[in-house]
């Protein structure tokens, strides 16, 4: 198992600074119907109540069918790249980005998942606590979109109220009248899943921070409103930086227990 590209770092990239509420990609095909930041959330971050909404991690997991562009997708975002001839991931690999929410600090880790059926009962393992379930599939496979369900289904069980999220990769490779039928039958699903649909290209690059953008903001946004509701009487933890460290570690020590070696022979 592999425990990915790690970058850990005090500062926050100038394109990793949010200001104003990302817009959803196909307004009737989101439960999101959010436009701008709750104006309690804006008074709580121009005032710093945001409590320890700033040390916490957003944990975002990715599934779906294997070769969809899962470790494509988070490439783009994560290093501006993308490879033809990537490495199949094997097990979980996992990134981490700052981000910068209405000047409050803000982490997204980023767990990517194999899409082989022999390493699924590692990845579920990973789904606990997930605030993002994000269902990959690939535009121009009609049957990774029919398995969009089940992706949904495992992973949301397992995660806590997760924002739900439903992405088409390689729309570089559609005709528009090709696009066009599957944005149809995709916008269903997603609305059929509680999920918000995009469609993005990790080989241009379209869509692709807006997404995540969009993805990080909801999860801000649900975090500093249960923080401005939830008394504060309880004293503030520090987590931040030690959690990922502790998450890594655990990667490592959970990679050496049998059973994992067993569930994955074959």
């Amino acid at each position: 198992m592999s425990a990915g590209r790690t970058i850990i770092s005090n500062t926050v990239a100038k394109d990793r600074v949010i200001s104003k509420f990302p817009q959803a990609f196909h307004p009737d095909a989101t439960p999101y119907q959010k436009m701008n930041f709750h104006p309690k959330v804006k008074n709580a971050c121009a005032e710093n109540r945001t409590g320890r909404v700033g040390l916490k991690i957003c944990k975002a997991v990715l599934v779906g069918d294997v070769s969809v562009g899962k470790t494509s997708l988070v490439n783009r975002f994560c290093h501006d790249v993308f490879d033809r001839d990537y490495k199949a991931t094997i097990g979980v690999d996992f990134e981490v980005e700052k981000f910068s929410i209405l000047s409050i600090p803000f982490t997204l880790q980023i767990w990517d998942t194999a899409g082989q059926e022999r390493f699924k009962c590692i990845a579920a393992s990973y789904y606990r606590g997930a605030n993002v379930v994000v269902v990959v599939f690939d535009l121009t496979d009609e049957m990774s979109l029919s398995n969009a369900a089940k992706w949904m289904h495992d992973a949301s069980e397992s995660a806590s109220d997760p924002i739900k999220l439903l992405v088409g990769s390689k729309k570089d490779s559609m005709s528009d009248a090709g696009y066009e039928a599957v944005e149809r039958r995709a916008a269903d699903i997603a609305n059929s899943l509680g999920a918000e649909f995009w469609a993005v290209s990790s080989k241009t690059g379209e869509n692709v921070k807006d997404f995540f953008f969009r993805a990080v903001s909801l999860t801000f946004e649900s975090a500093v409103l249960r923080e401005v509701d939830t008394d504060r009487s309880q004293p503030a933890k520090q987590i931040g930086n030690d959690f990922i460290r502790v998450e890594k570690d655990n990667l490592y020590e959970r990679k050496k227990k049998k059973g994992i070696n067993k569930c994955c022979e074959g």
